[in-house]
């Protein structure tokens, strides 16, 4: 019956770390431009330097815009609103940001649809004026375009990317075209939930499952749902994940740790 894959975009296909850590500055100057009027050029590489470190918390984009305002109030004391900033690394960040997000999202009055609504807007206008730069912020892993132009197996998208900037960089970067109805983006519910509605139907039945994804905690999640035993699940090592995340995760039997050239193999 053959085998589907359900993949994960950013950080299993797509190294869009650059691009959204340049499209969060952008943003957060929308939404905050009196903390952002002293963030010169240097301070915007620092910030897109550390956003690469602190990227594996990261869940939805929006995210990406609350990481760069922290990021400013750790470095420059008198803006700070948020009770959290004194004295914290970029270490602390990874440990405790599912602790950290809440109290800064209340301290800061913020509203989860609304920023995800502006990260949006901010990438669809760098888009419409500049094509190029935007799809050029990005890159695709080695090997994973081919891999994914000749996969013999049944592909599907399961992101918390937008759908169509997912659809945009297959297209424009990779040369893929994989239907729209294939591709499951932000707002089409949980993975679990989408993994679910994958297995049910009718013309998946006797196939072998598989997703691939490089968070930890979407894995663990996966886990938990006694429906979902029959997926292979595996934690792609190249991705957004922490050394620390892939020791655990070795230590996980419905886990296999997965290195790039194998995943382009197995897609194959």
């Amino acid at each position: 019956m053959g085998d589907l894959y359900a993949l994960d975009f950013d950080g299993v296909l797509c190294d869009s770390c650059g691009e959204s850590s340049l499209s969060a500055v952008k943003a957060a100057k929308v939404r905050w431009p009196g903390l952002f009027d002293g963030v010169d050029s240097v301070m915007e590489d620092w910030i897109v330097d550390q956003m690469h470190t602190v990227r594996p918390v990261v869940e939805t984009g929006y995210e990406n815009l609350l990481l760069v305002r922290l990021l400013v109030e750790m470095r420059v004391p008198f803006i700070r609103k948020s009770s959290v900033a004194e004295g914290l690394t970029v270490e602390g960040i990874l440990e405790n940001w599912s602790k950290l997000k809440p109290v800064i999202m209340e301290e800061w009055n913020e509203n989860r649809d609304a920023l995800i609504d502006l990260f949006g807007k901010v990438r669809d206008e760098w888009m419409d004026n500049d094509l190029a730069t935007w799809i050029g912020a990005n890159r695709f892993y080695p090997g994973v375009p081919d891999a994914l132009k000749f996969a013999s197996s049944t592909v599907y998208i399961v992101t918390t990317k937008q759908s169509r900037f997912a659809d945009a960089l297959l297209r424009e970067l990779a040369g893929v075209t994989i239907p729209p109805e294939r591709i499951y983006g932000l707002g089409t519910g949980p993975k679990v939930k989408i993994l679910k509605q994958l297995q049910l139907r009718p013309e998946h039945q006797g196939m072998k499952l598989h997703f691939v994804e490089d968070r930890l905690a979407t894995l663990k999640n996966v886990i938990k749902e006694p429906e979902l035993d029959g997926w292979n699940l595996y934690l792609g090592d190249w991705g957004y994940n922490t050394q620390k995340e892939r020791e655990e995760a070795a230590s996980i039997p419905r886990i296999q740790l997965l290195q790039l050239s194998d995943f382009s193999k197995k897609l194959k």
